[in-house]
């Protein structure tokens, strides 16, 4: 990691231990089996973001482990981790990192009531003021994609450019979130799970009933924008 400025490489250790410890919070909510789902950072002012590598344990995964890799999807040599393939899905995390230049975290689960929705090709819909706070509407289904190159990627920013939903079903697939940073992509995996597993018990006692748009509106941006504590000034 020499060829890196000090700089990055501080911003490069950062990302590398939180994206190891959000790890941890997929097997905490039940979003992941055996070594499937990845979670990404990208690195603050760097053209770099950091993932999982691919098939290793959860309980194996720590700092040094994660993978440096460059937007386009290559391992950075020499740096820890690189003696190891990156995660199957580097390329599609790589694609959204070059076309969405405000995200800087991506998620990718098996969560099962999630997946039961893209299995359906069915997008959840807003029935729950939790889903118009978090989604601002419903959750999209993305197109059907093969894992191992960018199509992934592609069906993921078509799906979710100027969509308000950090969540892309994609068929027959999958949860992919995105969000400012990891993190925040994280919190969006929960909650796609914990909002298709609402809705599909709704359906078990009858027709959910749709929330007006006008009220998602005004849901979403109160959430948003009021909801939590404000950012401490700056000092």
């Amino acid at each position: 990691m020499s060829a890196l400025s000090p700089a990055v490489q501080v911003a490069v250790a950062r990302v590398r231990d939180e994206v190891a410890a959000l790890h941890a919070e997929l097997v905490r909510y039940g979003l992941v089996v055996w070594t499937g789902g990845n979670v990404s950072g990208r690195v603050p002012g760097a053209d770099l973001f950091v993932i999982k590598p691919s098939g290793v344990g959860y309980d194996d995964l720590d700092a040094a482990a994660m993978i440096l890799c460059t937007l386009d999807g290559e391992v950075v040599p020499d740096t820890p981790g690189s003696d190891r393939s990156p995660s199957s899905d580097t390329a599609a995390h790589a694609y959204v990192y070059r076309n969405m230049p405000e995200v800087g975290g991506v998620v990718h689960t098996h969560s099962p009531y999630a997946c039961a929705w893209a299995a359906r090709r069915e997008p959840i819909p807003c029935v729950l003021t939790a889903i118009a706070d978090e989604f601002g509407g419903e959750i999209p289904i993305g197109p059907f994609a093969i894992i191992g190159d960018d199509s992934i990627g592609r069906g993921i920013v078509e799906t979710l450019r100027g969509h308000r939903s950090p969540a892309v079903l994609m068929a027959n697939h999958g949860p992919f979130t995105i969000g400012k940073d990891a993190r925040a992509a994280v919190k969006a995996a929960v909650m796609v799970e914990d909002a298709a597993r609402s809705v599909h018990l709704a359906r078990s006692l009858g027709e959910p009933h749709p929330i007006d748009p006008a009220a998602i509106d005004s849901l979403y941006d109160r959430y948003q924008n009021v909801y939590g504590q404000a950012e401490p000034p700056p000092r």
